[in-house]
């Protein structure tokens, strides 16, 4: 580990040495992308220097515990056991800080929740989780716009899309990808039985354009009368898109915009980032890789979590972690279980660069 951090505090030095110089100063793009480089480094840099200061005071203090006075031995052992305690957690917090980063982690995110099993019980968990998530993105300050919505017949939605823009969304929306089954007794059930429904969830980030060039030749696009509560033109304009990539068969559907144009915009960053993830799943498979650290697999089909209503209780299977505040979890106080998936993600990303 020090070798590794013995060569970012060399670049974090020598980008300060480039940064001086006048020629850097002149060329506003590499100037830019070398101070973004050096505020990356700095915090590490910071941390491995106190880290380097609380070694060698261990070392001083391992000295004065052989000296002859006793009192020096006494206030000498009592520090340096201060002094280890806190080098254990500077070398804790530096081997997390060298984890790689997800470069998707600061992305927006494109969501998609459909009522699955369960009918229109389905439907109207999926329209709780929605409103969980609406919850959850106004505590964090992030900007929340639905994409296409279909409602169910008794309420909630068998299909709504959604972005979600605001800072480092992807980072806590990730782990929301999988089947969300929920347990309690329906609206219309006269016997008070307690029934099982699911209804799946897919995050997606937002891909760039750089990320992926979208053969525009590929695309076949229609228009439609938009049934969603968009602006004034609803209802009355053709300002619904849908746009169906051809060699894959993926479509995407965009009515709750307020013009066409602003739907095609929306539907085309959908189509990209279905195709990102698409091509990306691929690769995976194809050279084999399997991420040990990654908590599930992000699939449509896995049961992730279960949400009983009866007992008040929130169940994370890939975890195993449980907690008896459903009521609060349903009205977006997710840090909980979020805070507990990322720091396990952490632990094993932390025993896989231990191997």
């Amino acid at each position: 580990m020090k070798e590794r951090l013995d060569k970012i505090k060399a670049r974090y030095q020598a980008i300060n040495e480039q940064l001086s110089d006048p020629d850097i100063t002149r060329d506003i793009d590499k100037m830019t992308e070398l101070s973004k480089e050096l505020r990356g480094l700095e915090k590490i840099v910071e941390v491995y220097d106190e880290y380097l200061e609380v070694e060698q005071s261990i070392d001083d203090l391992k000295e004065m515990t052989k000296d002859d006075d006793e009192d020096i031995r006494e206030m000498a052992e009592l520090e340096l056991q201060e002094n280890k305690e806190t080098y254990h957690k500077l070398d804790q917090k530096l081997q997390k800080m060298l984890i790689p980063k997800d470069e998707n982690d600061k992305k927006n995110v494109i969501v998609e929740i459909r009522g699955a099993a369960g009918g229109n019980e389905a439907n109207i968990f999926a329209g709780d989780l929605y409103r969980m998530y609406q919850r959850f993105a106004e505590k964090n300050n992030w900007e929340i716009s639905v994409i296409n919505a279909v409602e169910g017949d008794a309420g909630g939605f068998s299909q709504i899309e959604f972005t979600i823009k605001g800072d480092h969304v992807y980072a806590y929306m990730k782990y929301e990808s999988g089947a969300h089954r929920v347990q309690r007794v329906p609206n219309t059930e006269s016997q008070g039985r307690v029934h099982t429904s699911t209804a799946t969830v897919v995050v997606l980030p937002e891909a760039e354009d750089v990320e992926l060039e979208l053969n525009m030749s590929d695309l076949r696009i229609d228009t439609f009368r938009s049934s969603g509560a968009g602006g004034q033109s609803v209802n009355t304009t053709d300002s619904a898109i849908r746009i169906t990539h051809e060699p894959t068969g993926l479509v995407v559907t965009c009515q709750d915009g307020k013009s066409q144009h602003e739907n095609k915009a929306t539907a085309l960053k959908v189509i990209r980032a279905r195709l990102h993830d698409k091509i990306e799943q691929e690769r995976l498979e194809k050279e084999g890789e399997v991420r040990r650290s990654k908590i599930g697999t992000g699939e449509r089909s896995e049961k992730i979590r279960t949400y009983n209503y009866p007992q008040n209780r929130v169940t994370d299977h890939r975890i195993g972690f449980t907690i008896q505040q459903l009521d609060r979890v349903m009205e977006g106080k997710l840090e909980t279980i979020v805070e507990a998936l990322i720091n396990e993600e952490y632990e094993r990303k932390l025993n896989e660069t231990n191997l």
